[in-house]
């Protein structure tokens, strides 16, 4: 039956590691565990070879169909039995009699996870790693575009465009750590039974385990009940809010730089797009507005991931069906959250001359820490020299004037610095510390560590 998505997911926001997370897909990791499963079999003499190759051969979309699978679902009201029976009268001769020999459902399920959460990391390192690489570029580039610093709203000291974007790249290079640690815990499948005794496996239970896992490169757990404990999904979703936060992040700096008031970057806009239906002159954010808006939802499905480690005796099955919803739901969206972040860094618009009227806004105001270090030392006690400076501030913004024409008005600055000294002290581009060095040794550092 042809029908109309509800979920923007399948339509807007949609990427190509969707494609992990559809029914046939899902179908595919299930009929892989079940091939490899027969083969182990196989190799250990549990059924024929024959047998195990037959299976082998029709354990794929090719044979096994999704509308037949969900036709049986609909009777039985089990998807994995299902997927077992359809594959099971694919299989010529006797051999469908020995589909799913000794597994409980999870034990297909669990492991088939496994295989697509490995896949979803792997593409969203890719993704990351074309993030990192626009970042670090932006931060080379602009290491040398002093720009004002801002704590809590306020304008603070001088920093550089190569500094923020040096920060916005390191900390996705954290997350790229995360995700290779979190691979690896995610990577486990298992073959242990109802309740995990191995019970049904019989004597060569442990090895039948580390053989499938070997040929589906996986990792074996050592026990777990019937089910992989939770903890290692809930790490994954976890992992997956964490990086969508960082991405929130940027993207909201991108809006609060693009506000009129300081409009100082701004994301791309096409010549032809539109920013309001009322308003012809509006140039929104919408793109940074929507890395926001997401970074919402997948943040929203750590609760169900967290509660779907509390799972009652050897398990229930409560953990199910948000688990149908939470992976696909923080891979697609993450993704598209990445590749929409990247596309507007690549496009984004710097308005320096802009930059450089935000920079002396406050005439002069934010070199206040410079020019109190140095009356410290020429002999002014540092809270003397912080009110002082302090006044000064304020004088310079109620009658708007230059912080330098006040102070130099002032006998004590004046007995200690002459006016050209006091310019010196007021040139913004002298005040941003180790800025570059720092933005250097980043660059080299996560060119080295990829090795681009």
């Amino acid at each position: 039956m042809d029908h109309k998505f509800i979920n923007p997911i399948e339509t807007r926001y949609r990427t190509e590691i969707a494609n992990l997370f559809t029914e046939e897909k899902k179908l595919e990791y299930w009929l892989k565990v079940e091939a490899v499963l027969a083969l182990v079999h196989a190799d250990l003499g549990n059924i024929s070879k024959e047998v195990a190759e037959e299976i082998n051969r029709k354990a794929n979309l090719k044979y096994v169909k999704l509308e037949r699978v969900k036709e049986i679902d609909r009777e039985i009201h089990h998807d994995l039995m299902a997927m077992v029976k359809s594959l099971a009268e694919q299989c010529e001769k006797d051999a469908g009699k020995f589909v799913h020999l000794g597994a409980t459902s999870y034990d297909i399920e669990d492991t088939a996870t496994a295989l697509q959460l490995r896949e979803a990391l792997k593409y969203i390192k890719t993704s990351l790693l074309e993030l990192l690489n626009v970042l670090i570029k932006l931060t080379e580039e602009k290491k040398n575009l002093v720009c004002i610093g801002r704590t809590h709203g306020q304008h603070a000291v001088p920093t550089t465009y190569g500094m923020r974007f040096g920060v916005w790249a390191y900390e996705i290079s954290r997350h790229i750590d995360r995700l290779a640690e979190t691979l690896d815990r995610i990577s486990y499948g298992k073959m242990s039974g109802a309740v995990g005794t191995m019970a049904s496996f019989g004597e060569k239970a442990i090895e039948i385990q580390r053989k499938v896992m070997k040929k589906l490169d996986l990792n074996p757990v050592l026990i777990a009940n019937q089910v992989i404990q939770r903890d290692r999904h809930a790490e994954v979703i976890f992992l997956t809010t964490l990086i969508g936060q960082s991405l929130a992040k940027i993207a909201r700096e991108n809006r609060i730089l693009q506000r009129n008031e300081i409009a100082e970057m701004f994301e791309p806009f096409k010549k032809a797009q539109v920013g309001s239906s009322t308003m012809p002159h509006k140039r929104n954010p919408h793109k940074s507005e929507r890395i926001c808006s997401l970074a919402r939802i997948i943040k929203s499905n750590i609760i169900p991931a967290l509660d779907n480690i509390i799972l009652e005796d050897e398990r229930d099955i409560t953990n199910s069906a948000s688990e149908r919803v939470i992976f696909g739901e923080n891979f697609v969206f993450l993704d598209y959250m990445i590749k929409e972040l990247t596309s507007n860094l690549k496009g984004i618009e710097f308005n320096e001359k802009k930059i450089e009227e935000n920079l002396n806004l406050t005439k002069g105001a934010c070199l206040s820490e410079k020019v109190m270090v140095q009356l410290v030392k020429k002999g002014i006690g540092r809270q003397e020299g912080h009110e002082l400076l302090r006044q000064a501030a304020i004088s310079a913004r109620r009658e708007e004037r230059f912080m330098i024409d006040i102070l130099y008005e002032n006998v004590k600055i004046k007995n200690l610095f002459s006016k050209e000294e006091l310019i010196e002290l007021f040139d913004p581009n002298n005040y941003v510390g180790k800025a570059i060095e720092q933005v250097e040794n980043l660059v080299n550092h996560i060119k080295t560590k990829y090795s681009w």
